[in-house]
Order: structure tokens, then C-alpha cells, then sequence
């Protein structure tokens, strides 16, 4: 577990990201397992398997390697999945929303679905990944390095008023500390590194500061607009029910409100389609993290929403 502190909105503990210790802490595991309820023989489709906190878990009781498959665009995450490869577990290396549509072309159906939202530990513990202000490193922030454009591109090409709307928006930053913090950033470019625009942000702000950090609510804008999260969410969920066998389940674990909305829209619009309805819910309210998770100080933010294939 990385030692983040405060951790940012948006991110899932799994484990340390050297080589030699591998602690798997997933957010909310129990909750899931308890929902979801996986039995032997049954499908199982990652669609953020990460480091396969989760799957493990999974694969575990319904045995079933060769017909599950496990998603990730980080080509960390790839590599350590090798394991369950072996297994006969199949491996795509790309975003949810493409992997979810390649899935639904080849008619593949599966009895359970995790979508985990959110950060990895071992992605903010590698600091040259650029997603956390603790450990200096490069303004990266992509989820999938392919990816062409980055945080360093974002923050030193973007307009004031561009960087004042991603904050504000995908930051939840009140409007006029966003200007404040878009303002500086401009006349502070170009910005290389993760200490660089957090030292500029603290600078900028007024008054005491407790718990949270003053960039935090900069640095998960700025990791939403590089990955293009709330749009892959949004694209992902009415693919789900093409993706589920009848009686399967999924599940989705949101880290921030602004994820958390387009899962409980996308849910409650299913819920209240009455009989052209696909879905139907196995949670009638959210399974909150600082509830069911306490001991996990990641998982405090995160809230887990399900249903089930009619």
C-alpha cells in the first residue's frame, strides 16, 4: 500500500509496486464477493483487473481460468497478470470500453463483471507514472502510456480558461480557487514534474489546510481529463447487459461522485424501464467503503453498486 497522504480521490489499493513484496489490498473484496456471490464453473470478466487484487479472489472459487478474461490498459498491470495467463485466463491489454466492445462484437457473455474505478496503489508508488505530489516525477498521468497526450501536454498547452473548467468540472474545485489555481499554472509554464505543480498550487492557496492537500482536487481533474475517465464510464455501462449471461451480475466500484452519478443514473434508468428493463438491482443502496471496509483507509471514498441480468 502506497503512503500517500492524504490519498487522492479516485484511487484503489491493491499492492506495492517493487518487486519483492506484494500485498493485495482490494478495495471493498468481501462486499464484492458477498454481492456478486461467484460459484464454481462460472465466468468471471475484469474489466480494471489491475494487479488482480479482485480476480484472484474470484478465479479462486469458480475455478474457471479458461473462460474468464481480465482487462487492463496499464502495461504494468499486464505483465503481472502473467500468472493467471498461464492459468488459461485470457489477458487484453487496452481500455474497458474497447475491450468491452471487442467482447460484446464476438458474442462473449460472462456470469460475473467487476469494474473497479480508480488509481492503483502501484501506480502512485511509481512515482515516474506522475500521478501522486508526494514522490517527485514526471507530469505523466496516463493510465495506458500509449496514450498520446499527457498531464505535462495538458497543463503547459491549455488555455486559463480551459484548465479553470477541467478543474472545476472533473475536480469539483469551487470556480474561483480553479482560476486561481489556472491562472498560475500558466504564468508558472512550462511545469515538468508532479513537485513543481504541487508546490505552485500550495502556493497559491490562502488560509490553513488539514487534511487534504491543496492540489489534490488538481491532480485528480488533471487524471481525469488525461485518461478520459468519466467519458469511458459513461460508454461502458450500456454495454453491460450484452456482456452478462441471464442471472449474471455486476458490479462496480466508484471512487469519486463524479464516477458514482453515471453508474446510478445508468442504473436507476434500467431499474425504472419497468418489463423493457435488462437489469435489475442487487443493491438498493451503494456499499460504502467507510462502512464495510474500515480497516482499508483507501477504500473510505469508494462505493460499490450492483445488479443482476434478468
Amino acid at each position: 500500500m502506497s503512503k500517500e497522504h492524504p490519498p487522492q480521490s479516485g484511487v484503489k489499493d491493491e499492492h506495492r509496486s517493487d518487486e519483492t513484496s506484494v500485498l493485495h489490498v482490494p478495495v471493498l473484496l468481501q462486499a464484492s464477493l458477498d454481492v456478486l456471490k461467484p460459484q464454481v464453473g462460472e465466468s468471471y470478466l475484469d474489466l480494471t483487473a489491475g494487479y488482480a487484487g479482485h480476480a484472484s479472489a474470484f478465479l479462486t472459487i469458480t475455478k474457471n481460468y479458461a473462460g474468464s478474461v481480465l482487462v487492463d490498459r496499464d502495461d504494468y498491470a499486464i505483465k503481472r497478470l502473467k500468472p493467471l495467463s498461464d492459468k488459461g485466463v485470457g489477458l487484453m491489454h487496452t481500455d474497458f470500453v474497447s475491450a468491452a466492445r471487442q467482447l460484446v462484437q464476438e458474442g462473449k457473455q460472462f456470469d460475473i463483471i467487476l469494474v473497479d474505478l480508480g488509481v492503483s496503489s502501484p501506480q502512485l508508488d511509481q512515482s515516474e507514472r506522475g500521478f501522486s505530489f508526494t514522490n517527485s516525477g514526471p507530469l505523466d498521468m496516463r493510465m495506458d502510456r500509449r496514450l498520446g497526450v499527457s498531464a505535462e501536454t495538458l497543463v503547459n498547452t491549455a488555455t486559463a480558461d480551459e484548465l479553470a473548467r477541467i478543474i472545476n468540472q472533473y475536480g469539483e474545485e469551487p470556480i474561483g480557487f480553479a482560476r486561481t489555481v489556472a491562472t498560475a499554472i500558466v504564468d508558472g509554464r512550462p511545469l515538468s514534474t508532479t513537485e513543481e505543480l504541487a508546490g505552485l498550487i500550495k502556493q497559491t492557496y490562502r488560509g490553513k489546510w488539514k487534511k487534504t492537500h491543496p492540489a489534490t482536487r488538481t491532480f485528480q481533474a488533471l487524471r481525469i481529463a488525461v485518461n478520459d475517465e468519466l467519458k469511458q464510464v459513461e460508454d461502458l455501462m450500456p454495454l453491460l447487459p450484452d456482456l452478462l449471461k441471464t442471472g449474471g451480475r455486476v458490479g462496480i466500484i466508484s471512487f469519486h461522485s463524479l464516477e458514482d452519478r453515471l453508474v446510478k443514473r445508468y442504473f436507476a434508468e434500467q431499474f425504472d424501464a419497468g418489463l423493457e428493463a435488462e437489469l435489475q438491482p442487487l443493491t438498493k443502496k451503494p456499499i460504502a467503503g467507510d462502512i464495510y471496509d474500515v480497516h482499508n483507509p483507501r477504500a473510505r471514498s469508494s462505493k460499490l453498486r450492483a445488479a443482476v441480468k434478468k
